[in-house]
């Protein structure tokens, strides 16, 4: 297997992103739902996103920031310390990339979709009623990671999962059926994938 060796430092952030995104597949996508301190709801999709543990449980969420500056979610978040991560599936996927709009600070990105708000139990942040699973999360941690010109590149969110919301068809002896959850991954570009033949390899 002949292969191509490059070195991260000579592409621009534009090709790190595109070796990136498109190596590193199929990736789950967190629709998350934050509150400003005056009340707006932002909603915002992200694929930089994953596990971190499960004692406490925990995830993560990469969010990039533009020009040095942090987005909505980041500083919503670390403002008031909550956040809500939804599962996007065939049935949301829609609606969720509408959220990826650029909008004013002040402005929701509710009013472009056909979600509906649902009261959370341990957070102040509302989940969205249309995803199967929504998970209520207090910020454990927030780290900038240094980008260029010594301003931070992005803001890395660790958040403590408080409470679990599992629609109820898809929940069965304590396991989450994937074949109702139906997720969507992100690939690059443009381009999702649905979940695809399954598969088992025991344990060695």
């Amino acid at each position: 297997m002949k292969m191509i060796s490059v070195n991260p430092e000579s592409l621009t952030e534009r090709d790190n992103y595109k070796c990136l995104t498109e190596s590193i597949i199929p990736r789950p996508i967190a629709l998350v739902t934050t509150q400003s301190e005056t009340g707006t709801i932002n909603i915002a999709p992200f694929s930089f996103f994953n596990i971190v543990s499960s004692n406490p449980p925990m995830i993560s969420i990469s969010v990039q920031r533009k020009e040095g500056v942090s987005k909505d979610t980041a500083r919503n978040a670390i403002q008031t310390g909550e956040f809500v991560v939804h599962i996007t599936d065939e049935d949301n996927v829609a609606d969720a990339n509408r959220t990826a709009k650029e909008l004013p600070s002040e402005e929701s990105e509710l009013d472009l979709t056909n979600f509906t708000l649902a009261v959370s139990d341990k957070v102040s942040v509302p989940g969205l009623e249309e995803s199967k699973v929504r998970l209520e999360c207090t910020l454990e941690q927030s780290i900038p990671l240094a980008g260029s010109k010594n301003k931070p590149g992005c803001d890395l969110l660790i958040g403590k999962i408080v409470c679990y919301h599992i629609e109820q068809d898809i929940y069965h002896n304590g396991r989450i059926d994937p074949n109702g959850l139906k997720p969507v991954a992100r690939l690059a570009g443009h381009t999702y994938t649905k979940l695809g033949e399954l598969f088992e390899i025991e344990r060695p």
